[in-house]
C-alpha cells in the first residue's frame, strides 16, 4: 500500500486509539491516523494515547542511534511536531505488562497498536560467544547512549577489538570504539560516558563482514563517517575486494552499493599510493570475506577470533573456502542485528522476534486476528530496513485498521488512563514534562559552554541525564508544581 486509505460512510464517532511504544514507528503511526481525518463527511475525532517504559519519546532515535549522528537526530524535529498536538498524549516510565496490562487498554481503547521495536542483540552461535569480553553490540549502543537502565561501566581495557557485522550498527559501534572522546563532546554523552572512553586503551578495531564490499548492508552515509574520526587510520586489504557477476551487476542497478564500492576502492589506492607510513594512534580495520567461526580464549577471557576465509558464489551470497586466519584480540562485539522482545500478554513468535501478525493484525496463538490488536515497525517486521522504512510499514498498518473500523469495539470504561496510573501510584512522565527535560539537558550543555580539546574548541548544545529518577524528577516538576 502506498497511500493512506480513506474508509466512506462511516457514521460519526470518536476513535480512541493505545500505541505501544513512542519511538518512530509509534509515533509514525500515530501521524497517518491523524491524517485520516475526517473519515467521512461527520469527522471522526481521534484522540491518541502513546506509552512508553521509558520516561522519554523518541525510542531508538534517543537510545539507538549514535550521538555523532546529528542529521539522523535531526529526525526529532519532524516527531517532535506530531506529539506537540492536543489530539496526542504521551505517558512515559509506562510498561505494558510492568504498570498497565492488555485488558487495561481493551477497556479504554477502540484499538491498540503495539511498536516497541527492538532492543535485544540476534544471538551468533559459535563456540567461545560466551567468553568473558564477549560483548553484544545493542547492549553497548545502550551503554553509551546512556539507556538508564544499562550498566554505568564498561569495560574498555582491550588494546585489539573485533566487531562482527557489516551493517550500520556494527559500524556505529566500531567508529565509537575507535574515535577519541574529544570529538564526541560535541554530542550530548554524559561525562561518565566520556571519561571512560577517554581511558579507553583501544589501539585497533577490526570489522568483520562475511561478504564482499558489494554485498554490505551499511549506508554510505555510515561509511562517508568513518573517514570524519581525527588521528585514526582506516585500514584495508586488497585480497578482500573480490567482485562476481552479482556484484556487477548490483552496483549497475544499485546507485547505494556503487557508491560505496567507489568510496571503498579509492580508500585502497590512495592506501596504497600513500608513501608515508600510517601514523594515526588507532586503526580501523575493514575485513571482508571473512566469517568469524569460533572466540579463541585465554584463562576464560577472550584472546582471539578464528575466522573462515570466503568467496562469492556467483548469486550475491559467499562460502567458505577452507581457509582459516586468527587475529588476536582482547574483546568482540556482536552486531549481527537487534532481536524483539515478548509484550506484555501477547502472543509473541520467539524464533522470529516478533509479535504474529499478517500485515499488522496480530494474531493469536490459532492464527486468529485479535479485534482491535495491531502492530507496526520491528516487532511487526522483524529488525529490517532504516528509520525511514517504518513511514510505509505504519501505512500498511493504519489502512488496517481503519478498514477494521466498523466491526472494532467501543471503549467500556470512561475513566482516563492518567486517573488509573495515578490510582496504581506509576510515576509516568508527559509531553510538557518531556519539554521541561529537554530544556535542562540544554541548560546543562550551555553550562559547561565551549571546551577546548586537541582537536580545537567544541561548544556542548546540551548533555543527557542518565538516571530514570533524574529524568522523572525534571519531568514531573511542572505537574507538581501546577498541584501545589
Amino acid at each position: 500500500m502506498s497511500e493512506l486509505i480513506v474508509p466512506e460512510h462511516l457514521s460519526a464517532r470518536a476513535l480512541r486509539v493505545a500505541i505501544v511504544g513512542a519511538g518512530p514507528a509509534g509515533i509514525y503511526a500515530a501521524d497517518l491516523l491523524n491524517k485520516s481525518q475526517p473519515v467521512s463527511s461527520g469527522a471522526l475525532s481521534l484522540k491518541v494515547d502513546l506509552f512508553d517504559e521509558l520516561p522519554t519519546p523518541f525510542g531508538l532515535i534517543r537510545y539507538g542511534v549514535s550521538p555523532d549522528h546529528p542529521r539522523i537526530k535531526g529526525i526529532i524535529t519532524a516527531l517532535h511536531k506530531v506529539l506537540d498536538n492536543d489530539w496526542i498524549d504521551f505517558y512515559g516510565n509506562v510498561g505494558l505488562g510492568r504498570d498497565i496490562t492488555l485488558e487495561d487498554l481493551r477497556a479504554r481503547y477502540d484499538a491498540i497498536i503495539i511498536a516497541t521495536g527492538a532492543q535485544k542483540d540476534a544471538d551468533l552461535n559459535i563456540p567461545g560467544i560466551d567468553l568473558d569480553g564477549s560483548y553484544g553490540g545493542a547492549d553497548f549502543v545502550s551503554w553509551y547512549d546512556a539507556h538508564p537502565d544499562a550498566d554505568k561501566d564498561w569495560d574498555l581495557s582491550a588494546r585489539e577489538v573485533a566487531v562482527i557485522g557489516n551493517g550500520n550498527v556494527a559500524l556505529d559501534v566500531a567508529r565509537i570504539l575507535s574515535k577519541h572522546a574529544d570529538q564526541l563532546l560535541e554530542t550530548e554523552i554524559p561525562a561518565h560516558i566520556y571519561a571512560q572512553l577517554n581511558d579507553s586503551a583501544v589501539t585497533d578495531v577490526h570489522v568483520f563482514g562475511r561478504r564482499g564490499p558489494a554485498q554490505v548492508k551499511f549506508t554510505p552515509l555510515e561509511l562517508r563517517e568513518l573517514s570524519h574520526s581525527m588521528d585514526v587510520d582506516i585500514v584495508l586489504y586488497p585480497e578482500d575486494f573480490e567482485f562476481d557477476k552479482a556484484s556487477d551487476e548490483a552496483m549497475k542497478t544499485n546507485n547505494q552499493t556503487k557508491t560505496m564500492v567507489s568510496t571503498l576502492t579509492n580508500w585502497l589506492i590512495e592506501q596504497e599510493e600513500r608513501e608515508e607510513a600510517p601514523s594515526a594512534s588507532r586503526r580501523l580495520h575493514l575485513h571482508f570475506l571473512q566469517s568469524p567461526v569460533e572466540v579463541l580464549g585465554e584463562d576464560g577471557k577472550v584472546s582471539g577470533l578464528k575466522v573462515e576465509r570466503n568467496e562469492l558464489d556467483g548469486n550475491g551470497g559467499a562460502r567458505g573456502t577452507g581457509e582459516f586466519i586468527e587475529y588476536p584480540i582482547q574483546a568482540l562485539y556482536r552486531a549481527v542485528g537487534y532481536f524483539g522482545s515478548a509484550v506484555g500478554e501477547i502472543e509473541y513468535d520467539g524464533a522470529k522476534g516478533v509479535l504474529p501478525n499478517v500485515e499488522g493484525r496480530v494474531l493469536d496463538a490459532t492464527g486468529t486476528h485479535v479485534p482491535g490488536l495491531y502492530a507496526t515497525g520491528w516487532i511487526k517486521r522483524g529488525p529490517v530496513g532504516l528509520i525511514g522504512h517504518t513511514k510505509g510499514d505504519a501505512l500498511e498498518t493504519i489502512n488496517h485498521l481503519l478498514e477494521d473500523l466498523g466491526s472494532l469495539a467501543q471503549p467500556s470504561i470512561e475513566q482516563s488512563i492518567a486517573d488509573l496510573l495515578d490510582e496504581r501510584g506509576v510515576q509516568f512522565s508527559d509531553w510538557d514534562g518531556w519539554k521541561s527535560l529537554d530544556a535542562h539537558e540544554k541548560e546543562l550543555g550551555a553550562a559547561e559552554g565551549t571546551v577546548a580539546t586537541r582537536f580545537g574548541d567544541i561548544t556542548r548544545d546540551r548533555i543527557k541525564v542518565v538516571e530514570r529518577e533524574d529524568m522523572l524528577e525534571f519531568s514531573r516538576a511542572k505537574k507538581l508544581a501546577e498541584s501545589l
